[in-house]
């Protein structure tokens, strides 16, 4: 077996002798990334195109990799009273289901009578809920998100996505209080991977729906800026994780719905709904002159153009939405 590195793939080339009537030759067999729904209608030549600029980091193969590992879990979520949760995962490859979260309190006699509800989130359905047209503009919003997050170039011209692994600036902890995934001594929760995932709250809960062990990221943050799998599996974790804000994905394939309060607030569905979901602490609810929420907005309206789909609501900014708390 060779290896061949060309371009940002790995090439796999097995050479295999074969005789045939005193014929010998040759079997080249190539390898190719896993498939995945996603690379049905996107591929890499696409993707190429898309991030011209990238860190060899962000591999194509890395993200379908992601999709496909991250594409067999499930979180059942079940909450009672306001805040008491319980969370399931199941692994649908292996069929084996662990609880990965359950609140002290869960089984009080009070917090049995509290209200209850729950909700599944199924990873498996990144950019696979709903129509070709609806699944390309979700993966559109990701990567317009992701692609701001991560670029390192000039406004307007949209090629100098995926170049971050991590925030330039790495001195702040990005550490909150937090009894159900607290931070390790000594670990800073900054900014990484597609999305910048930040703070312990978030490498906590992502390391239980992606590992089901909620200690592994937080014991090692740093996994999401070096290895690229995981990096993708944290993007579309916190894609596709609804908490107190609904999820990004629920956002752009139409599951969300606002209630009075939202309305009243300004949130309504399209894509400035996931900038405030992201970032709308300092991006939304200040107008429509802000350049990050514009930004956003660029890189979304180039890669539907460069996905072949429209949005009528395209354009919507989050310029008048109230952040959530």
């Amino acid at each position: 077996m060779k290896i061949y590195t060309k371009g940002k793939s790995i090439v796999l080339v097995f050479l295999i002798s074969i005789m045939l009537c005193g014929f010998k030759s040759s079997l080249i067999v190539k390898y190719h990334p896993p498939a995945t729904p996603v690379s049905s209608f996107f591929t890499e030549q696409e993707y190429n195109k898309l991030f011209p600029l990238r860190d060899k980091f962000y591999s194509y193969s890395s993200f379908n990799q992601a999709i496909k590992e991250l594409g067999q879990i499930e979180v059942k979520v079940e909450r009672r009273s306001v805040s008491i949760y319980k969370l399931t995962r199941t692994d649908k490859k292996t069929g084996k289901s662990v609880i990965i979260r359950q609140d002290d309190e869960w089984n009080e006699d009070w917090a049995k009578k509290s209200p209850y509800n729950s909700y599944i989130i199924k990873y498996g359905n990144f950019c696979d809920e709903k129509d070709l047209i609806t699944n390309k503009k979700e993966l559109a919003a990701f990567f317009a998100n992701a692609a701001h997050e991560t670029r390192h170039g000039q406004d307007g011209k949209y090629n100098d996505g995926l170049m971050y692994t991590h925030e330039l600036n790495t001195s702040l902890p990005y550490i909150s209080e937090n009894d159900v995934y607290p931070p390790v001594k000594g670990k800073y929760y900054y900014g990484r991977g597609p999305l910048q995932l930040s703070y312990n709250g978030n490498y906590g809960y992502a390391s239980a729906c992606i590992f089901g062990d909620k200690q592994i990221l937080l014991n090692n943050p740093d996994l999401v800026s070096t290895n690229a799998v995981i990096a993708f599996k944290a993007a579309i974790y916190f894609w596709m994780t609804p908490q107190i804000k609904p999820s990004a994905h629920d956002v752009m394939v139409g599951n969300w719905k606002p209630t009075a309060d939202d309305k009243l607030k300004g949130r309504s569905p399209g894509f400035g709904m996931t900038i405030n979901i992201i970032n709308g602490a300092i991006e939304c609810n200040h107008g429509d002159s802000v350049n990050g929420m514009n930004d956003r907005i660029g890189f979304y309206q180039y890669f539907l153009k460069k996905l072949g789909v429209n949005d009528n609501n395209s354009a919507c900014s989050c310029g008048k939405m109230q952040p959530y708390l």
